[in-house]
């Protein structure tokens, strides 16, 4: 474990440092998040031990509209702006960023910038899909679904 791994885990867990987190450590503070709310312990072990645990300064880019999607962003700490088209919005810790590209594989609808010390874990799209899907071919099919009405709305709304 990294020293950066060990402040997140302090912070937003209460849990106390020691050189060796275990991947239940881990489990314990993504299972608070939203995002993976209803996932089993056993799926949450495997999602954590394939996600890297990242740290951006305020003013970096994290992603950008034309990013191929590849991960989703799970914010631990910190703040980003999220510009698309048409407006921004802050997003706070809990929150997480990517995952349309990754439900149609097209390209994001915002970049998404630090605007102050960044703590996300960063979750590759093949251990998303596999691991944060309680029921993969159902959930992802209807989900890309969506994505693709986000799109069309987005694109719609371009036009006008």
């Amino acid at each position: 474990m990294n020293s950066l791994e060990a402040h997140m885990l302090m912070r937003h867990s209460g849990l106390a440092y020691r050189d060796q987190a275990t991947s239940n450590d881990w489990v314990r503070v993504v299972a608070t998040l939203p995002l993976f709310y209803g996932l089993s312990k056993r799926r949450l072990r495997k999602l954590v031990a394939q996600a890297k645990f990242v740290e951006f300064a305020p003013g970096d880019t994290i992603v950008t509209r034309a990013s191929p999607p590849d991960a989703v962003y799970v914010i631990l700490g910190g703040t980003a702006k999220a510009r698309g088209k048409f407006e921004a919005r802050t997003l706070n810790i809990g929150e997480y960023f990517g995952d349309v590209g990754l439900l149609d594989g097209d390209p994001g609808l915002a970049t998404v910038v630090a605007t102050g010390e960044l703590h996300v874990m960063r979750v590759p799209r093949g251990a998303f899909v596999r691991h944060a899907q309680p029921v993969p071919a159902i959930t992802l099919a209807k989900r890309r679904s969506l994505a693709s009405r986000f799109r069309r709305l987005d694109t719609q709304a371009a036009r006008r």
